[in-house]
């Protein structure tokens, strides 16, 4: 270790560890205490930033420099999976190159606490010529950045929850949530809805759930397990040992369902003390079964399958005719559930 790490390193301190609670308290505190003084705030700048947004027929484009650019970004992801088209320019790329991503028809979220962010002044004159609205959100009200915004949003702390007043703590919690105001905002003034974010969250397990059709999981073609009417059990092992989706379906020679049999249905006629290969299909099947149409959602066929107790579909048409096959696992992977 040299002598100018010797100096400049922190001196090691012990903390009990009532100590360490009593720090992470105050901690939320400081902060819940910040956010809990936006509520004041939520005023006509609110609002005027809500409409300049709303009349927007671009993107919402949110900018900041270090810990603000983390929370700008956090902000654009926000808008844009609640329905506001949203992105996030880093300020210093957009003087070399980066600009040229703002538009007519934009509306500018710049956010810097001092209010005075060189690299984001620096473009501020570019963003006026381009006549896109400009929304501060600065912690300094007095600040460049402040009056030159076409809105001002104050999200000042009185104080960091760093003991040292210097790492940004507070303050970004603040702007976060503010962020967060504006984004729920509009999605309300929008009508929102669950499906629209499903849209938006394709991946994700409400997407799945309010956006997957049977018709998207379905097994088709030659990859259904059927069986016609006339067949025996032993044919109809054949057909499940082919297909491994625990049924088959008993179709008639147009093609329509009949009933299906069942791993099961196996099981229960294994316990007869009796030869089961050649008795027909028809005498061992599950007639009127269940089945389900290709364009539910697969949310309300597990549903289905969970009311009645069973663990696969055969898939029809509005002539009864089938045309796939749905199971348990089949959900399962698509992580509905």
């Amino acid at each position: 270790m040299t002598e100018t790490q010797k100096i400049h390193s922190p001196a090691p301190r012990t903390l009990t560890n009532e100590a360490l609670l009593e720090m992470g308290r105050a901690v939320i505190q400081t902060e819940a205490d910040a956010v809990n003084a936006l509520l004041a705030r939520i005023d006509q700048d609110f609002v005027r930033a809500c409409r300049f947004m709303q009349a927007s027929k671009g993107r919402v484009v949110v900018t900041g420099m270090g810990k603000s650019g983390h929370i700008g970004g956090k902000i654009a992801a926000t808008l844009a999976s609640t329905g506001t088209p949203a992105f996030f320019v880093h300020p210093g790329e957009a003087s070399h190159g980066d600009l040229g991503m703002i538009t007519e028809g934009d509306v500018i979220i710049a956010i810097s606490n001092s209010g005075e962010t060189h690299e984001i002044l620096t473009i501020v004159p570019l963003i006026k010529r381009l006549k896109v609205p400009l929304i501060a959100l600065t912690g300094k009200s007095s600040s460049n950045l402040a009056r030159i915004a076409d809105v001002h949003i104050d999200v000042s702390v009185a104080k960091e929850a760093c003991p040292l007043g210097l790492a940004p703590t507070a303050s970004t919690t603040a702007t976060l949530a503010m962020g967060d105001a504006l984004a729920i905002a509009l999605l309300e003034s929008k009508g929102f809805t669950e499906e629209d974010f499903a849209y938006s969250h394709p991946g994700g397990t409400l997407g799945r759930k309010l956006l997957l059709r049977v018709e998207d999981l379905m097994h088709k073609n030659e990859n259904v397990p059927f069986i016609p009417h006339t067949a025996s059990v032993a044919e109809a092992l054949k057909e499940m040992t082919r297909i491994n989706l625990g049924f088959a379906v008993v179709v008639d020679f147009e093609n329509k369902v009949l009933g299906v049999f069942t791993d099961g249905d196996l099981r229960r006629l294994l316990m007869e003390p009796k030869n089961i290969h050649g008795i027909p299909i028809t005498d061992a099947m599950i007639a009127n079964c269940t089945s389900i149409k290709p364009n539910i959602l697969v949310a309300e066929a597990l549903q289905i399958m969970q009311s009645k107790k069973i663990n696969a579909f055969p898939v029809t048409n509005e002539n009864n005719e089938l045309i796939g096959a749905l199971n348990m696992s089949d959900i399962l992977r698509a992580g509905v559930i």
